[in-house]
């Protein structure tokens, strides 16, 4: 079988380093080459395969047939351009191009890779934003609400989310040493002005909300991860509040609807969104408290790069995924 080529821009990163690790075990893709300036020379090990990193500049965009850009916010979108413009289909897993991060008729033409959510919008697509971690796990669990219009108009809608080290990326950070974070747990980016917001906020707008969200994320001392805990005030109480995210997600192999909150384990190393969803107790408002819980390394960065790459390839969406 002749497989598609692939590179990977940005792959001494966290979440470049796992696209190497699922390009090179795809049953149907192969690396062509893995760029990364700051440790270019440097061999790495994907999949058993023995890799040497090119400088970004060294790579021959035009011999790949989809290229995967996980280099930095604001560096990214110049390349996805050049690879486009080589002939590569791209994904891009920055900031630069997902909806609240920029302006333009490129920006707005873009789809927005939240695959089970965008799924007609990314067959054939040539470009895909990649979604965030974040509002990877915190959109997916309020999509079934938004859909039947049941949050109240105007409402704020709180997360508490935590997420791993590794979503702070590979360059390194004394905060981030492992002796600053073990036995520890603490809020960052308090006060509402996390980077995820503008994304979240546009997407909730575009599936027909009209709220605020306010989102306080928090450090965990693991490694890889997200739990988000999301309150919603909704406009009824409802008699099965689950039966929504069964009867949206039941045929998804990429998402998880469970009786019981679900915790990391249940979801590290694997492309999924795993969630739960009960009614508050003891409040006037009707309240739903839902607990969404990805990878963050997977379902919220490479995994789902993969799954929308296969479908802009035209191949079986759940190929190469680990689930």
């Amino acid at each position: 079988m002749n497989k598609i080529t692939v590179g990977v821009l940005g792959a001494s990163g966290y979440a470049g380093r796992e696209l190497c690790e699922l390009v090179a075990r795809h049953p149907a893709m192969e690396l062509g080459f893995a760029s990364a300036n700051s440790r270019a020379g440097e061999r790495v090990r994907a999949a058993g395969q023995s890799i040497t990193l090119i400088p970004t500049d060294d790579a021959q965009l035009d011999s790949a047939d989809l290229v995967f850009s996980a280099l930095p916010h604001g560096t990214s979108a110049t390349w996805v351009e050049a690879a486009a413009s080589a002939g590569a289909k791209v994904v891009d897993l920055s900031a630069d191009l997902r909806p609240g991060n920029g302006s333009g008729q490129r920006v707005e033409a873009v789809p927005y890779g939240l695959t089970e959510l965008m799924r007609p919008e990314l067959l054939d697509a040539d470009i895909v934003a990649n979604p965030g971690c974040y509002p990877t796990a915190i959109l997916i669990a309020l999509a079934p609400l938004l859909a039947r219009s049941l949050v109240v108009k105007g409402a704020t809608i709180n997360v508490s989310a935590a997420s791993g080290t590794t979503g702070a990326g590979f360059t390194p950070k004394p905060e981030l040493m492992f002796a600053e974070v073990a036995e520890d747990f603490r809020a960052y980016s308090v006060g509402n002005e996390h980077r995820h917001l503008n994304e979240m906020r546009a997407v909730v707008s575009n599936l027909g909300g009209d709220n605020d969200i306010l989102f306080t994320p928090h450090l965990l001392p693991v490694a890889r991860g997200i739990l988000a805990t999301i309150t919603v005030p909704v406009t009824e109480r409802l008699t099965n509040p689950i039966q929504l995210w069964q009867e949206m997600y039941g045929h998804e192999p990429f998402i998880e609807v469970s009786d019981t909150p679900p915790s990391l384990r249940d979801v590290v190393r694997r492309n999924v969104v795993r969630l739960s969803v009960v009614h508050a107790a003891n409040v006037r408002q009707p309240t739903l408290v839902i607990v969404a819980a990805i990878d963050n390394l997977m379902k919220g960065a490479a995994g789902q790069a993969i799954q929308n790459a296969n479908l802009m390839l035209g191949i079986p969406e759940i190929a190469g995924l680990p689930s």
